[in-house]
């Protein structure tokens, strides 16, 4: 074969392979919109394609299974380095649960968790140093005298895992309000160890605004180091009256947030009112509008402020629905099981009763996909297995395993 040959088939070669994606792509993009019902309000979308994206679905063969269904109001759920899972419950419970669902260890050691409402014990998660130091990171709502308000801790975990020492506080959310409504919260690690902690803004129309107050720590994805204290150079460490640890704000109801392996940025799901539910991407410094611009409404049906969804200035989401799914717990797929789903955004829909699908090309949603919409459940946090398999956790206290049949 000549030297001018080879080149032109590897060129055909890439061409086809190219072609075969684009072909895949626009089968998926054929389909009609999974969302069917009306919105809550004539709003219309920034950009094409940010809401009611063409739907997709999984060709793989899956098989989903209950692994375990006795846990009792699971928040967080997290893998292991050795494949084990960790799993946050709400009324202040901590666990350790083996790669096979069944129960380990209950972690002894947590502070008071101030439980009620939307309150309790909410996220935790680990670094890669975690290997070493078995330092956990924990957020959770706390009782002050001024009302309740987001607490982040850490803690060592015992050498036979069982209790957490060496606890502390390091960081409070402020202020607090006398109410169980909307903390958020997630926590992310960046490359550098520093922690990403996303908050919530109470709900309560006299804390709400407070989301665009800089010199408040609500309504906000916060930038700070394994000490609590604010990350060096932040956008804000400049600003007069700003709180340095602030890294974006004009956030409503953050519950699930997420690293994008792929190109190393934030990715945040949020709560909107009623309709308004987001998909962003966290860049610092950046106001996503809450609650100046929204495209939901109400829960009383009336429009939110002025009932704008644009504004120079302040963010739009790369996705919203309208109407409702409550958002929560958002993961990317990073196994290798199911091919299909790699680098897919996977959310935890709470009123929808659905695991969300999304596929992205160009940091855009391209397609949507609605999973198990059959079993009724409020998925509240999702993960990638050791396994490739896909895990999640329901209110309803069932810890499920989605792999390939």
């Amino acid at each position: 074969m000549s030297k001018t040959i080879k080149p032109l088939l590897v060129t055909c070669a890439i061409a086809s392979l190219c072609s075969f994606f684009d072909i895949t792509q626009a089968v998926a993009q054929s389909l009609p919109p999974v969302e069917t019902q009306s919105p809550t309000a004539d709003y219309k979308p920034a950009f094409p394609g940010q809401t009611r994206a063409p739907g997709a679905q999984t060709k793989t063969k899956l098989s989903v299974n209950v692994i375990n269904h006795e846990l009792k109001q699971p928040f967080a759920l997290r893998c292991m380095p050795d494949g084990r899972f960790l799993i946050t419950e709400k009324g202040g419970t901590m666990r350790i649960l083996k790669a096979d669902g069944g129960l380990d260890k209950n972690i002894q050691g947590l502070p008071a968790v101030a439980v009620g409402g939307q309150g309790g014990l909410l996220d935790v998660n680990f670094d890669a140093s975690f290997v070493k130091d078995r330092m956990l990171f924990w957020s959770y709502s706390e009782k002050v005298p001024e009302g309740f308000q987001l607490a982040v801790a850490t803690g060592v975990l015992s050498s036979d895992y069982s209790r957490l020492e060496n606890v502390k506080v390091i960081y409070h959310a402020k202020p607090a309000y006398n109410g169980h409504l909307q903390f958020g919260s997630r926590i992310v690690f960046d490359k550098q160890g520093n922690l990403f902690v996303s908050t919530g803004e109470h709900g309560d129309d006299e804390m709400r605004v407070k989301a665009q107050d800089l010199n408040t720590a609500i309504g906000k994805v916060l930038h700070i180091t394994r000490d609590g204290k604010p990350v060096p150079d932040g956008p804000f460490a400049q600003k007069a009256g700003a709180l340095p640890e602030i890294y974006a704000y004009g956030l409503r109801n953050p519950e699930g947030m997420t690293m994008n392996p792929n190109t190393g940025e934030l990715w945040e799901s949020e709560f909107g009112p009623r309709g308004g539910d987001e998909i962003n991407i966290i860049r610092p410094g950046k106001n996503y509008g809450w609650p100046v611009i929204t495209y939901g409404i109400e829960y009383r049906g009336v429009k939110v402020g002025d009932g704008i969804q644009q504004k120079e200035g302040m963010a739009q989401p790369i996705y919203y629905w309208n109407p409702s799914i409550s958002p929560c717990g958002i993961t990317f797929y990073t196994g290798n099981l199911i091919p299909e789903w790699k680098g897919n955004l996977f959310v935890g829909a709470l009123g929808g009763s659905h695991i969300i699908r999304l596929i992205i090309k160009d940091n855009k949603i391209v397609a949507e996909e609605r999973l198990l919409k059959d079993k009724g459940e409020r998925w509240r946090s999702l993960v990638t297995g050791k396994d490739g398999a896909l895990y999640g956790v329901t209110d309803n206290g069932n810890l499920y395993k989605i792999s390939k049949l």
